[in-house]
């Protein structure tokens, strides 16, 4: 399929331009013309910024049916953990795909095409495999290609409920039984067969150095080195977690990390929240990714990560919604800045572009996709289009669009997204799921105890 679209304005790295025709073939950009005044006969207008696809690096789709429910009363992480944890018991292969491919739906409606799903959810309650031990996995895999969008899948080693001694975890609470394969050998035989596509992509995480004993990150590690894939690990999230590595281990996470050959450049740390200055130029000097959810991390009260510092010391950064407090990675880029003025009581750590690029480039490199995030010839047609005429992002010249969409925009101002070529969102409507809030209500509605 060949086609032309014509962007009102596009965000090409360095600067936006007025004019710009993207041609499209195959699902790829073929090439980018720049001056276009007018929209070429037959082109599909995009009236907005045209940017790159924003890229979600950190997801866990089950949570979005918290969302409301968890504001009620006080707490902390591990009170909200236990409603978390709830919801959890209560999910099918069908009733994941049903939720999933909604919440898959609602980031598409935010720009977002691609998505990385930190899986942790294999077994059914009590832990035994379903008759496909992968059936849940395939139903995310499956979601996102009913919603038209990108999905990393990162397959997640989660084998204890905490650390008990420097060789070995706790066993895994009864709520926790479906997430467990009881080795890292386990694990691994069973995140082996799961297959990717034209949109899908097979990673791997590690869930935290609570939930994977120390003798068995390495096993992880290596599945992901011999696939050259991705792998992430929620990486020094609460405080509580970094004093039981030191009990036991005489070490931070990242060091232990670091010594079981877990850190490098396909890695991503989440998160990264508690961290010592060994700790950061450990992640920088292994060029070891940090994905940033500050709207998670400010509702679940974890803290501030030293995002400036990390980048800084060499370690990329992406951006993810996580818990779905809210799908909006604008907010999610803004949101990093202005941890950071709070923090320092200082402005201006990172320019408009590059919490732009820490939403789109950098995120989908950290989820292995490569050839998006950028608007470019040879890359995926992947991109999204936010409106500059809603009463957010009305007056501002054209120069600063970048910063009005970083800074002012939320999701509510996609306008188009477009996923290997095809648009997905038209308009603001979705073109594959046509009622995304009743698809998220019925879908939500299901799981309720």
């Amino acid at each position: 399929m060949q086609l032309t679209y014509w962007a009102e304005h596009a965000w090409l790295e360095t600067n936006v331009e007025p004019g710009v025709a993207l041609e499209v073939a195959d699902g790829r950009i073929t090439a980018v013309r720049k001056g276009a005044e007018a929209p070429p006969p037959g082109a599909v207008v995009l009236r907005g910024l045209t940017i790159p696809g924003l890229a979600n690096a950190h997801s866990h789709a089950f949570h979005r049916a918290l969302r409301g429910t968890v504001q009620v009363g006080a707490g902390t992480f591990w009170t909200w953990r236990e409603v978390m944890y709830q919801v959890a018991s209560r999910l099918t292969p069908e009733t994941y795909f049903s939720l999933a491919r909604a919440v898959y739906a609602e980031m598409a409606l935010a720009g977002i095409t691609a998505v990385g799903e930190f899986h942790y959810l294999h077994h059914a309650p009590g832990g035994a495999a379903y008759r496909d031990p992968n059936a849940m996995g395939e139903a995310l895999i499956a979601a996102a290609a009913d919603a038209g969008i990108r999905i990393t899948l990162l397959d997640t080693a989660y084998l204890s409920s905490a650390i008990r001694n420097k060789h070995s975890g706790e066993a895994p609470t009864k709520l926790q039984l479906r997430f467990s394969d009881g080795t890292a050998e386990a694990w691994a035989e069973r995140a082996s067969a799961l297959k990717g596509g034209d949109h899908a992509l097979i990673g791997a995480a590690i869930h935290s150095v609570r939930a994977v004993p120390a003798g068995q990150l390495s096993t992880v590690a290596q599945w992901a080195q011999e696939r050259r894939a991705p792998l992430h690990v929620h990486l020094s999230e609460q405080t509580a977690e970094n004093e039981a590595c030191l009990a036991a281990h005489g070490c931070t996470p990242t060091r232990l990390l670091a010594d079981h050959g877990v850190l490098g450049p396909r890695t991503t740390g989440v998160h990264n929240t508690h961290l010592t200055n060994e700790d950061v130029a450990l992640l920088g000097g292994t060029s070891s990714g940090t994905c940033m959810c500050p709207t998670t991390e400010r509702d679940l009260a974890d803290g501030i990560g030293p995002a400036a510092a990390l980048q800084g010391a060499g370690s990329p950064l992406s951006l993810g919604s996580d818990s779905h407090a809210v799908i909006d990675l604008l907010e999610e880029a803004r949101a990093m800045e202005l941890n950071e003025r709070l923090r320092t009581r200082t402005r201006g750590h990172w320019t408009a572009a590059a919490l732009l690029r820490a939403a789109t480039e950098d995120g989908h490199a950290a989820l292995g996709w490569h050839e998006a995030g950028r608007l470019e010839p040879g890359m995926l047609a992947d991109f999204t289009t936010v409106a500059l005429d809603s009463v957010r992002t009305a007056g501002p010249v054209q120069r600063l669009a970048v910063e009005t969409a970083i800074f002012a925009a939320t999701a509510a101002d996609v306008r188009h997204t477009v996923v290997a070529g095809r648009q997905v969102v038209r308009d603001g409507s979705h073109v594959l799921v046509p009622d995304v809030p009743a698809a998220l209500a019925s879908s939500i509605a299901a799981l309720r105890g």
